[in-house]
């Protein structure tokens, strides 16, 4: 088995403007999905990120501190699995709960190096 990451880009939920009963609903749908991956046994770990980010970028090292609000998409969250290959983590990321409000799952597959 190989490891996986998907990583989940969108806007943020606050930013669109949801309602609680909404934002229920779609967590309802994120802990059934995260559960489905658990009981299957594929799930090793994921986690949900907050929307405040800060990019240290190139030689200078520019500090640069930014809300979900001033970049388009930002990563939001990822789940590592494990799978045989790719077609097998995008037949687990057809149950991702935000494709409805525009989001991505991107799938990258977990370089590992031996000591």
């Amino acid at each position: 088995m190989k490891e996986f990451m998907m990583i989940f880009i969108g806007a943020d939920y606050a930013d669109l403007g949801l309602s609680p009963d909404e934002l229920q609903n779609r967590m309802g749908k994120w802990f059934a999905w995260s559960n489905k991956m658990e009981q299957a046994g594929i799930s090793k770990s994921g986690n949900a990120l907050h929307p405040q980010m800060r990019r240290i970028v190139g030689q200078n090292r520019t500090v640069t501190d930014l809300t979900s609000a001033e970049v388009k998409e930002i990563v939001g969250g990822y789940y590592i699995v494990q799978a045989e290959d790719f077609d097998a983590v995008e037949k687990i990321a057809q149950d991702f709960p935000d494709y409805d409000l525009g989001g991505t799952v991107e799938i990258r597959e977990v370089m590992v190096f031996d000591n």
